[in-house]
């Protein structure tokens, strides 16, 4: 099993989606009106916890050994 490329991957998702979180938190992405995250603050600092979370398994993949 290749677990290396996995977390790279699951790495990259999560601080990408982080990141989108944290500009519709500060107001730098607007959404439709129909989304659920309009007008949510707290959603920036869910986004933050993302991207930390997604650069350490970025971080944890580059340590393992290919």
């Amino acid at each position: 099993m290749r677990l290396r490329p996995l977390l790279m991957v699951a790495g990259a998702l999560l601080t990408l989606m982080g990141l989108l979180w944290i500009g519709q938190g500060l107001g730098y992405i607007s959404w439709p009106s129909s989304s659920f995250m309009l007008g949510q603050r707290a959603w920036a600092d869910y986004g933050a916890a993302l991207a930390v979370l997604g650069l350490l398994m970025i971080l944890a993949a580059r340590r393992i050994r290919r």
